[in-house]
């Protein structure tokens, strides 16, 4: 979760949940109900990010899937956000 945009990391991304939120029931839905495994925030952003790895054997599709369970866990922990993440993401793979 770095600001600076020449030390960022390409093989995680890291995703802020709303201030008044906690991540942590996000992962647990995530790996309880699909089997997805999402990583926590370390030290000071512990509860308040979690981590999507891209790292290693993944493809496009696995992306999109994980870009939807994390749609539909965030709709069961009831955390504000936006729809539309993976119809954008499936926008931008279909222009490449």
């Amino acid at each position: 979760f770095c600001k600076a945009r020449e030390r960022r990391s390409d093989s995680v991304t890291a995703v802020m949940v709303p201030e008044g939120y906690d991540a942590e029931p996000v992962r647990q839905i995530a790996y309880d109900r699909f089997n997805v495994s999402l990583g926590g925030g370390l030290g000071t952003l512990g509860g308040k990010v979690f981590r999507i790895g891209h790292l290693g054997d993944l493809n496009e599709a696995m992306v999109l899937g994980t870009l939807g369970v994390i749609e539909m866990v965030l709709a069961k922990a009831e955390i504000p956000h936006a729809r539309g993440g993976v119809q954008a993401a499936m926008e931008y793979l279909e222009a490449a």
